[in-house]
């Protein structure tokens, strides 16, 4: 029986090269002359922690990160922004959070999705992902071009792999 499975997952050497690249051009731009900008990746690549000495460059070594982030092809719906925190000593930090996989909350919605779109399709959660089988190539193709359209709205960034017939 023809299935794909529907994944959230980021490329961690893309990122760390990514992160790499910031901190590279941090350290060589003019604007950031004398300021202890700095981009850190959680050892567990589940965060990326933003550190200056004002909002700011905080926000400018942001968008400098997010640029490298897409140009490595690593989709910005699997960033969540958390708020601009004071670390004391004038410096501030962001944490962006990074997600990997597809939580249980949004793989019940996708499922529902589905079940809604009156497709001959089923969906089933495996864990931090979702299988989707049904007996026709062209009723998952709908369904990949049904998910494509709702990534927007859900907040979530999806691949779709294992495709079997």
């Amino acid at each position: 029986m023809p299935s794909f499975d529907v994944v959230s997952k980021i490329d961690l050497a893309e990122l760390d090269n990514a992160v790499n690249q910031t901190k590279k051009e941090l350290s060589t731009r003019y604007d950031f002359q004398g300021a202890q900008a700095d981009v850190l990746v959680a050892p567990d690549h589940t965060a990326i922690t933003v550190k200056a000495n004002s909002e700011e460059r905080v926000q400018a070594a942001k968008e400098v990160l997010l640029v490298k982030l897409a140009k490595r092809n690593i989709s910005l719906r699997a960033l969540e922004y958390g708020d601009i925190e004071k670390t004391g000593l004038h410096n501030v930090k962001q944490v962006i959070k990074l997600q990997q996989g597809i939580p249980v909350e949004k793989s019940k919605e996708l499922v529902k999705l589905l079940k809604d779109s009156k497709m001959k399709v089923q969906g089933s959660i495996q864990g931090d992902q979702l299988r989707v089988t049904g007996k026709v190539r062209d009723d998952l193709q709908a369904a990949i071009a049904l998910f494509r359209g709702e990534q927007d709205r859900l907040k979530l960034d999806m691949q779709f792999t294992n495709f079997r017939d």
